[in-house]
């Protein structure tokens, strides 16, 4: 389950950038995955809910965006969307198309709760 070692990471810069602005929680992050890493949505959402608990993320929303695959073709220059295994261009039949989303894995945002000037 490469969801494990995915959200270790995650968590990592989670707190890492908590830490650096001084929050007191982090209450929403939200995560790009693209679906030709193979990583389950499912899988990194219990992932998660594992690795937050005791951790300034505990109470912390996961929101992922899924980015399914699209493709271009160099012979038509057709652009297209398709499933994980069907990479061949829809309008010439060429095979040999280029991956140009769907391997995404990134963190989009990272929201946390900062004390005002005034309480510190």
């Amino acid at each position: 389950m490469h969801e494990l070692g995915i959200m270790t990471s995650v968590m990592s810069v989670v707190q890492q950038t908590a830490e650096q602005n001084n929050a007191t929680a982090v209450t929403k992050v939200s995560l790009m995955v693209g679906e030709m890493t193979e990583a389950i949505e499912d899988a990194l959402v219990f992932a998660f809910d594992a690795l937050k608990e005791g951790t300034i993320a505990e109470n912390a929303e996961l929101q992922i965006r899924m980015i399914p695959p699209k493709s271009s073709c160099p012979e038509c220059g057709n652009v297209f969307v398709h499933d994980r295994f069907h990479r061949g261009c829809p309008e010439c039949g060429n095979m040999l198309t280029t991956l140009v989303e769907g391997k995404e894995l990134a963190i989009e945002s990272i929201e946390v709760d900062i004390p005002d000037e005034d309480e510190e």
